[in-house]
């Protein structure tokens, strides 16, 4: 069997931050309470809270926390695709309520809203989005692809459609070698539209979050095939975090003692409770913006990060038969440049580059022979970037060469351009003009998406700047500027609640007692439901952080004990 795949990164230092991330194998636990003073006012509020325990009043509560918790990620957000969401999340929150816990004890609410999670930080669409929370109501029986046509719309349920066309894909083959796994990538990026193959993509990430409570065998299975098919496509759709951690996270269950050779190795770059890449990160951005030369000629400065993933490091330990110690691109370091405006902008951000190149260069020894400058001599398909590497060594501690590319905003945006084809020619297209053709069939998918779902003239949601202004809006179905109790009963009862629970909440959240909720009672209630959702959602972060170190040292132990020796593989 033969995988691949360059790439860098890692699900431990993903540059995406997720709402459920996978956690950091080396972890170090900080937990913040609330403060004295909100807690005092937390119990002067206590009357309000009791509202929230009512039936009525927890479904209130989880709609509009988990609307919040979607629009805030979604860059570009419509009318229409705010009502797509609201009513997908009346429809389905009371259905994934009645189903049964998953295999392995997860709660399907928490995976249907993870998922939707997942995709909003995307910046998917709201079809998209909708149908990942109602393709676990669609799985659980509690609704078919008819009554989602009739009650959410056509997109949505095409969508959910070419999803469920692409489960189990892997079956159309007898044989999964490195032919059969080249034929389903090019067959799904011809054939399917492109947030289908992303949203399958996602639930793919998903199931490998939770695969512990398989048998190993399976485990196995499923890895072989997730590194094989689904981790280059996500590469080909040009979603490369996603991509590394479908590569680790197989790597992991595939090869477990492997990966904990790499692991621990690469944890080892990290001191106290702060990587030395984050360390390196801020001293090379404090550096860059307090040079009055450089401020000068930019707008603005970013460095990101990265820390390559366990599988492409363990692919160049075998490949080029390295020690780790040789591996020179475990840290890199990217500056992007956003020059002043102006006629000569391009000409400007060029020196820039060339400036920030000298300022990397009295803060670390730079390595001469890794120098290479794309700007003066761009690659053939007009690639333009500063690359160099430094030892960053100190105090006797010898440390990998840090690698540091070095462009402008613009540079970046073209070089990411042309990664878009190269991953699509990776993904399984061979032929470098069919993944032009693909790249704009994906391009067009999207726009239509967002013509369809487009702003449409509204009366009643004019100025609406905030997402807590949007489901105030959507739950003033009369407009008036206010929610009736007559309104906060009808969601109660599409929720399937008891709609009397309306006036009870209403009673308590009514500070002025006219028996109305204004947009300024509503914003107090919606801090409420951020601060409950808030204080969950760490909770269960600690659990997850402590069930990996838990994993984590149960696997050393084994190892340590002699009974089976860290292997490459």
């Amino acid at each position: 069997m033969g995988v691949e795949v360059g790439v860098i990164g890692s699900p431990a230092a993903a540059s995406t931050p997720l709402l459920y991330p996978r956690p950091k194998t080396s972890v170090s636990l900080s937990i913040e309470f609330p403060s004295i003073s909100c807690g005092l006012k937390w119990r002067k509020q206590s009357g309000r809270v009791k509202a929230l325990e009512q039936p009525g009043g927890k479904m209130v509560v989880e709609l509009v926390g988990a609307f919040n918790d979607l629009t805030e990620r979604m860059s570009v957000l419509s009318t229409s695709s705010s009502r797509l969401l609201f009513k997908t999340l009346k429809l389905s929150l009371p259905l994934l309520h009645s189903l049964p816990l998953l295999p392995g004890g997860r709660d399907p609410l928490s995976r249907a809203l993870s998922l939707a999670l997942f995709l909003a930080h995307l910046q998917m669409d709201a079809e998209a989005i909708c149908a990942a929370i109602l393709r676990q109501v669609i799985e659980g029986g509690m609704i078919s692809m008819n009554e989602v046509r009739e009650r959410i719309g056509m997109g949505t349920a095409h969508l959910l459609h070419e999803t469920m066309r692409l489960n189990n894909i892997s079956s159309k083959v007898e044989a999964l070698d490195d032919e059969s796994a080249f034929a389903l990538r090019k067959f799904c990026l011809t054939y399917y539209d492109v947030r289908a193959i992303i949203l399958d993509l996602v639930l793919k990430l998903d199931m490998m979050r939770h695969l512990d409570h398989l048998p190993r065998y399976k485990q196995q299975m499923v890895s072989v095939e997730v590194m094989m098919i689904y981790a280059p496509l996500a590469h080909a759709v040009g979603i490369t975090s996603l991509s590394m951690e479908l590569e680790d996270l197989s790597f992991r269950y595939m090869f477990p003692y492997s990966y904990l050779y790499v692991d621990t190795w690469l944890r080892s770059h990290e001191t106290g409770s702060k990587p030395l890449l984050d360390m390196y990160e801020d001293q090379l951005r404090n550096s860059l913006t307090s040079d009055q030369c450089l401020t000068e000629m930019v707008q603005h400065v970013s460095v990101e990060g990265r820390f390559k993933s366990r599988y492409s490091t363990m692919k160049k330990l075998l490949r080029d038969g390295r020690k780790p110690e040789q591996v020179n691109d475990i840290l890199g370091l990217r500056v992007i440049i956003t020059p002043s405006s102006g006629v000569n902008s391009s000409e400007i951000g060029e020196k820039a580059c060339y400036r920030a190149c000298d300022i990397i260069r009295s803060l670390w020894k730079e390595i001469p022979s890794r120098f290479k400058d794309y700007i003066t001599r761009p690659k053939f398909n007009g690639y333009k970037s500063l690359h160099m590497a430094v030892d960053i060594s100190d105090n006797g501690r010898n440390m990998p060469l840090m690698e540091i590319q070095i462009r402008t905003a613009e540079m970046d945006m073209l070089a990411a351009g042309g990664t878009a084809s190269h991953a699509l020619y990776k993904g399984g297209l061979t032929d470098p003009e069919e993944a032009k053709r693909l790249k704009a069939i994906m391009m067009a998918a999207a726009e239509l998406a967002a013509l369809r779902l487009r702003d449409l003239p509204s009366s009643t949601q004019k100025g609406v700047d905030d997402n807590r202004d949007r489901v105030f809006h959507l739950l003033d179905k009369n407009g008036d500027g206010k929610i009736s109790v007559e309104e906060l009963m009808e969601v109660m009862e599409e929720l399937g609640a008891e709609g009397e629970d309306a006036r009870e909440m209403m009673l308590l959240l009514d500070s002025n007692s006219d028996g109305l909720l204004s947009s300024d009672e509503f914003d107090l209630f919606q801090k409420q439901v951020k601060l409950i959702r808030n204080l969950e959602y760490r909770d269960g972060q600690y659990k997850i952080e402590l069930d990996e170190i838990e994993g984590l040292l149960q696997l050393e132990d084994k190892s340590s004990s002699g009974t089976t020796q860290p292997t490459l593989g």
